[in-house]
């Protein structure tokens, strides 16, 4: 059922996302679905409900783990977080991944904390490669119409 959900959303917003490209710059959900690797995210997403808020005018800059990263958590955790009465868990954990503005990886400092939607903060660390909080950034800077985002190896959890 799981599956079929994801594929059933990654579909939709494909789709969407395929007569919304017609000339104009993705957006960072389509974007995020033209690269690949992020089916378990975006059927988080559109759990939540925040489909429209990151098809939005942003910018945003967007710290977003992998499908191996959502498999990494422990068994029945995104199932957990999935069904309706956790949508504001859920909305609160993928707002830590948000930060308000494009923030590219020339403009991280080592040490620096970033202001996430979510209402905490992250800590950006450059000494062993660039860090977000316990996350290491796999690939950064993929520009989206409104916004970033930079894939991350892990999901980061608020306090």
């Amino acid at each position: 059922m799981f599956r079929k959900m994801m594929t059933t959303a990654a579909a939709t917003l494909f789709m969407t996302g395929a007569a919304f490209a017609s000339g104009q710059a993705k957006d960072i959900v389509d974007t995020a679905v033209g690269v690949g690797g992020f089916n378990t995210l975006v059927a988080a997403v559109q759990a939540a409900g925040l489909v429209d808020t990151l098809k939005g005018e942003g910018p945003f800059t967007v710290f977003a783990p992998t499908d191996a990263a959502f498999a990494a958590l422990p068994e029945g955790t995104v199932e957990e977080l999935l069904k309706p009465e956790n949508k504001d868990q859920l909305i609160s954990i993928l707002t830590y991944h948000v930060v308000p503005g494009k923030v590219m990886s020339t403009d991280l400092s080592d040490d620096m904390s970033a202001a996430t939607v979510q209402g905490g903060a992250i800590m950006i660390d450059l000494d062993k490669g660039v860090m977000v909080n316990d996350a290491s950034v796999v690939t950064a800077d993929i520009e989206a119409g409104n916004g970033v985002i930079h894939v991350i190896d892990k999901v980061i959890l608020p306090k």
